[in-house]
């Protein structure tokens, strides 16, 4: 464990539980806007304390779920703020173009389903949120299934963290080789999509050409 996260866990476990609980829900809300933030890690550590029998199941549960889809949603209404210039590379330089190039493939594949994966996929949260809320999907069917998703994962992070307690960090080295290998998967789909795609063009166009050429004598 790094000094800064010891010093953070230190810190983090000194405070009563009403405390560790209102870092959880700031936590969990802020790493949608600021991807940086160790979401999964406090909640995988608020987990291990649910085991220690520091903090309870349901709210814990509970706070990370309402965290991360309220962060999420946050996310969706800028997107729908700003509108087409999320898909103009020649602004908005702060968003990064390779997530945004897969999430557009994944949403246009997969619709509000990859609402409900968001916080299964590695690296991408923020990033759908965005591209989500430029893309105009439904307000009420996005916070359902955003709600949905953080739920699920909340619920698989901190009932890791408790069965583990003390040796929770093994959670997030598991996380670390899922989010590899979930990156890996994704980008061969993504790729086979879109030479899926390709080649459906090129065969169309052809199919055009041979209409258009004129009968033989």
């Amino acid at each position: 464990m790094s000094g800064v996260v010891h010093d953070f866990v230190v810190w983090l476990e000194a405070l009563p539980p009403v405390g560790i609980y209102a870092v959880l829900l700031a936590v969990a809300y802020g790493e949608n806007i600021v991807p940086p933030i160790w979401g999964d890690t406090v909640i995988v550590l608020c987990g291990s304390l649910v085991g220690l029998g520091v903090l309870s199941f349901v709210p814990t549960v509970a706070l990370a779920s309402l965290g991360g889809a309220a962060g999420f949603m946050t996310v969706f209404w800028v997107g729908q703020r700003l509108g087409g210039a999320v898909h103009d590379p020649a602004r908005l330089r702060w968003i990064p173009r390779t997530p945004l190039a897969r999430a557009e493939v994944w949403l246009e594949r997969w619709g509000q389903g990859v609402i409900v994966a968001n916080r299964f996929l590695a690296g991408g949260r923020s990033v759908i949120g965005l591209l989500a809320g430029a893309s105009d999907l439904r307000w009420g069917a996005t916070t359902a299934w955003a709600t949905v998703s953080a739920t699920a994962w909340s619920a698989l992070l901190v009932w890791g963290g408790s069965v583990l307690g003390h040796e929770w960090e093994r959670v997030l080295g598991w996380l670390a080789a899922y989010g590899r290998v979930v990156t890996a998967l994704l980008a061969v789909a993504v790729a086979a999509f879109v030479a899926r795609r390709v080649w459906a063009g090129r065969a169309r166009r052809a199919k055009g050409g041979r209409r258009d050429r004129p009968d033989p004598l």
